[in-house]
Parts: C-alpha cells; sequence; structure tokens
C-alpha cells in the first residue's frame, strides 16, 4: 500500500486555552472570580522544556494549519488547562469552568470548520451536574463525546458516576479517560522529587487505576455498548495490565461480583480503546493482545512532548505492524470511536 493512501484522524489532540478565553463564556458574578487553579503549581518545574518545545494552538486557525501540516483529516481535540479541573475543590466553580470551556468550543473551533471536533469537560466533582453537561455539549453544541479526568481524588468506577454512563450510553457517545496531572496529587507520583520521575509514572498510573475500578465495578458488563477511551498512556501498558486483572480475578472473583466473564474479555471486547505512541516498542503486542480495532493515533499536538507531524510518518514505517492495522490505528478506529462519517 503506498503511504498516500493512508488517511490519518488524530483521535486527541489539545486546544491550549487560556483563562482569557474561557472568561468569556462565563456568566456574572463567576466571570470576576480570581483564577486560583492548580495548574499554577508551586514545584517550579518547568513542564513544557521551552527552549525545545514551543509549539501553541489556542485558536482554530492554528489548528486548521497544523492539520494541513501533517496531512489530516480531522482532529478529535481536548484541554490543556481543562486537564488539571479535577484537582478544584470548589464543586460550582469547576461545574462553570466546564460549560464555559465546553461553549468556548462550540464557539470558537467546532463551527469554524468540521475538521475540528471536540468531547465536552465533564466535572468529575458533580456526577449529575457532568451527566447535564454531557447531555447539553452533545445535543446543542456538537460535542462528540465526553471527558473524564483520570487523576484526582475519584474512582470512575463508583457508583456515583452511572449518572454519566448511562446519558452517554443514551446519547450513543464515548467517554474519553484522558491522562490529568496526577504529579499534582494521587497514587503517590506527587512525592517524587523531580518531574522526569514524576511524569514517567504519571498517566500510566492513573489510566491503570482508573481501568481497574471501572472495570472491577462492572461499567462494562452493565453499558456493553459504551465506547471508553483511556487516553495518553500509550497502549504497551494494557495487556500487562490485563493481564494482571485475571490473575487477580482467578483468586479473588468473590470480590467482584459484577463481572459475567475475566476483566481482559470486557477490554477485548471492542469497546475499550486506548491511544497509542508511535513508537512505543510494544504496539504489535497490544495490537494482538486488546485488539487491532482498538488502537488509536493521537498526536498529543501541540504539548511538550509531542512528535507530530513525524509521528504519523513513523507509524506508517513500521514493519512490525501490517498495512491493514496501520489503516485502523490511524484513521478507522478513531472514526468509529467517536461516530464519525466516513
Amino acid at each position: 500500500m503506498s503511504q498516500s493512501t493512508f488517511s490519518v484522524l488524530d483521535a486527541d489532540g489539545h486546544v491550549t486555552e487560556s483563562y482569557q478565553q474561557l472568561a468569556k463564556y462565563l456568566d456574572e458574578p463567576w466571570r470576576r472570580r480570581p483564577h486560583t487553579f492548580p495548574w499554577y503549581t508551586a514545584d517550579g518545574w518547568d513542564r513544557r522544556l521551552v527552549d525545545k518545545f514551543h509549539d501553541w494552538a489556542g485558536n482554530a486557525e492554528e489548528w486548521l494549519r497544523a492539520l494541513d501540516k501533517g496531512g489530516m483529516e480531522l482532529a478529535v481535540l481536548y484541554p490543556t488547562l481543562g486537564l488539571f479541573m479535577s484537582f478544584l475543590k470548589d464543586r460550582e466553580w469547576a461545574v462553570r469552568l466546564c460549560r464555559a470551556y465546553n461553549t468556548l468550543m462550540h464557539e470558537e473551533f467546532i463551527k469554524v470548520s468540521p475538521r475540528l471536533q471536540a468531547v465536552a469537560l465533564l466535572p468529575v466533582q458533580d456526577p449529575k451536574a457532568a451527566a447535564l453537561e454531557l447531555r447539553r455539549a452533545v445535543s446543542e453544541l456538537g460535542h462528540v463525546g465526553g471527558m473524564l479526568a483520570a487523576d484526582g481524588s475519584h474512582l470512575l468506577g463508583d457508583e456515583r458516576f452511572l449518572p454519566v454512563y448511562e446519558e452517554a450510553d443514551r446519547l450513543g457517545v464515548m467517554l474519553g479517560i484522558h491522562a490529568s496531572g496526577s504529579h499534582l496529587g494521587g497514587a503517590g507520583v506527587d512525592l517524587f522529587p523531580t518531574f522526569i520521575q514524576a511524569h514517567t509514572c504519571s498517566h500510566a498510573f492513573g489510566q491503570m487505576r482508573q481501568l481497574t475500578s471501572i472495570v472491577y465495578e462492572g461499567i462494562p458488563e452493565r453499558f456493553p455498548r459504551l465506547r471508553l477511551a483511556f487516553l495518553e498512556a500509550g497502549c504497551g501498558w494494557a495487556p500487562y495490565w490485563m493481564e494482571r486483572m485475571d490473575d487477580e480475578y482467578a483468586k479473588r472473583a468473590e470480590e467482584a461480583p459484577a463481572l459475567r466473564k475475566k476483566p481482559s474479555e470486557y477490554i477485548r471486547s471492542g469497546s475499550i480503546y486506548f491511544s497509542c505512541e508511535a513508537d512505543e516498542w510494544l504496539l504489535p503486542q497490544a495490537v494482538k493482545l486488546v485488539g487491532e480495532n482498538q488502537i488509536v493515533y493521537a498526536s498529543d499536538f501541540p504539548h511538550w512532548d509531542h512528535s507530530f507531524p513525524g509521528s504519523i510518518d513513523e507509524i506508517k514505517n513500521r514493519g512490525d505492524i501490517t498495512d491493514a492495522q496501520k489503516r485502523k490505528i490511524l484513521a478507522d478506529n478513531t472514526r468509529r470511536l467517536y461516530g464519525l462519517k466516513p
């Protein structure tokens, strides 16, 4: 197959939204509230490596240029500042900020071009409000799914989140479980003395924790059609975690009464997706053991550690997966995950 025949859809790109952009869509008196957010941390670490990586994509025009540069058909966009919303302790403030972000995405991205799709940022502090916001964002604003933060003090298998799963299932849209800064607190990642140590563990730890909670608490059993995606931790960890969960289940199945089969069987069901890194050593194993229909390409553009657009060619040039599998990873699986029309 000629490389020119590969379509490319980005399953996880990012908007670098500013507070000034968000404030335009906040109602009074929230618009005048001081923006003391958890992404302004006190550790002093340079997360962006600005001397090496300095991309920015705060508006539709910048993202459309990026799509053209990478030869991509479209991108599904996630937040940047909003990734850390789960650490806010003020429930109502979190709800208001999520609403503002979702309206911002509608007005400044979705309406500008069909090549720019988005998922709704959902406040994990208030699952009932999150379900209502998912309904508004999908039905009124054109979002193609919702995002639940992987990190924070919550567990997504908790019954409090059933309204979110019920609404997503009713709407027929996906939910993205996105890495969201566990170095700020959770799973012990905040104990590391340097950012390199914290960042090495942060994304994977948060995803493992939430996949464990979601599967053992029976969310895929209860909602077999619900599409879930675990984003920004790669996919190489998934086969290891499937095996570990199966081993635990074989010994203590009575502690997971909601399950009717092994955890790995739910993960292989076709409804649980994982984003991949273009250079992952274990990509072929994930394709084989998770399923070639459940791995998606994610650029992570414009975040500091992205390798876009080179990451597209890395996947195209790999010799350890087939051209048919590359086509699925680069486009077909993302289209199915988000319910996008060809």
